[in-house]
């Protein structure tokens, strides 16, 4: 809107003022010079006989020919302080013709009366008072001019701005459902409408969108396709297993196999996770509490610093975050001694914040953990497929949110899961 109104301004007041500079100045000019020449006549036409009879005819003359309304005022004498100059710019030049063409004294009254203007002439035995129409020196065009500007201009702007919504509705529909798309929230296909840029914008969106709801369903069912095929053959070595006799040999079996199931649950919660479930109004107070609860242990390890911080409800998909504050507590306990949990609530989004005392993780190793099957390091302790933070991360970036590590006042690892409100 300012764009077009910017112009539309600036061009409608260099109109206006070059339309007072020149117009105005040449018709006000010309019309303070005809009425100059018009009381000239009255006055040189009395001033040839200057006597009662005289000037009866005189009066005639002007109102047949002028419309002049004649007065006379036997032995009055101009005030001196009323020789003034006019204060706007048609007296000012009417002032200045009349002086050009008047040998007698005179002084100019514009505001005679609300349709009349008055020129008093001082002759040797009185003053002639001339009073004429105030159209005769004051252009009425000009307020045509200007009230035919602003109105020109309020039209023409309505009409700009009736069409620049036309505009800016298609892409305000393209950003709410990139942004729902953003959120991982459902983003059906809208009506493309607007200029063909903008049409173009909405068929790229909903393509990418559809290409990105392709790919995430191919690798979710790929991955649980593979999972599913894996798990028949270790299912048969189970059985075959349990024929077999006792010895180091089973148990070192057995101990790869349970391995391998895990690394399996996990291909298949990290497919799980892909999968678009419904949003629903989540309380995440309960959430953390019910994951809480389920990693409960005597010693007191886990901790829920303030269960009772103001949260609001907000949608979400609950299994995924679920699972996500699942792996997140999970890796917190296994590498720490202590672990706390608090939230953080501002007017764009919720942080769950988990702190350990454990050994960390190196700053340069940060963004890489993150990363599907990365793991720091591997030890009998550290068993997994390493999909645990990749699950978390992928969990807060279908809801708009994200996936922060840094360092812990505990010592050890700080992990913020921020979801937007």
């Amino acid at each position: 809107m300012v764009i077009v109104m910017v112009p539309m301004v600036v061009v409608q007041v260099v109109t206006i003022l070059v339309f007072y500079e020149r117009h105005w100045d040449t018709v006000t000019r010309y019309m303070a010079t005809n009425l100059s020449a018009d009381v000239a006549v009255i006055v040189d036409q009395y001033a040839a006989n200057q006597t009662p009879e005289q000037f009866e005819d005189t009066r005639l003359y002007g109102w047949r020919y002028f419309y002049f309304d004649l007065q006379w005022n036997q032995g009055a004498i101009l005030e001196k302080e009323t020789n003034l100059q006019p204060s706007n710019y048609a007296g000012n030049a009417l002032q200045q013709s009349l002086a050009q063409k008047l040998s007698y004294p005179h002084r100019i009254d514009l505001n005679h009366s609300p349709d009349r203007l008055a020129i008093h002439i001082q002759f040797p035995d009185g003053i002639m008072l001339i009073t004429a129409d105030r159209k005769r020196v004051f252009s009425s065009t000009s307020l045509l001019v200007i009230l035919w500007s602003v109105s020109t201009s309020i039209l023409l702007f309505g009409i700009a701005v009736m069409f620049i919504r036309g505009q800016v509705r298609p892409i305000i529909r393209l950003a709410k459902a990139a942004r729902a798309l953003g959120l991982g929230r459902p983003s059906p296909d809208y009506k493309l409408a607007g200029a063909q840029e903008v049409r173009l914008a909405g068929q790229a969106f909903q393509a990418m969108r559809q290409r990105i709801q392709r790919q995430l369903v191919e690798r979710t069912e790929m991955l649980a396709g593979v999972s599913h095929d894996l798990r028949t053959p270790l299912t048969r070595m189970k059985l075959q297993l349990e024929f077999m006799p006792d010895g180091v040999e089973k148990n070192g079996i057995k101990e790869d196999i349970v391995e391998m199931e895990n690394m399996i649950s996990d291909y298949i919660n990290f497919a799980s996770n892909a999968v678009l479930e419904d949003m629903v109004e989540v309380d995440l107070r309960d959430l953390i509490n019910d994951s809480v609860s389920s990693f409960d242990r005597p010693d007191k390890r886990l901790q829920f610093t303030n269960p009772d911080a103001p949260i609001v409800s907000i949608p979400l998909r609950q299994r995924s975050i679920r699972r996500a504050l699942d792996n997140l507590i999970s890796n917190a306990i296994r590498h720490a001694d202590h672990c706390q949990i608090s939230t953080i609530m501002d007017e764009n989004q919720i942080q769950i914040i988990i702190d350990d005392d454990g050994p960390g993780i190196p700053k340069d190793q940060r963004i890489a953990v993150i990363r599907p099957f990365v793991q720091i390091e591997k030890s009998p302790e550290n068993k997994g497929a390493g999909l645990g933070l990749s699950i978390a991360h992928d969990a807060a970036i279908s809801h708009g949110g994200n996936l922060l590590l840094g360092d812990s006042p505990m010592g050890g690892l700080r992990v913020r899961l921020q979801l937007p409100i």
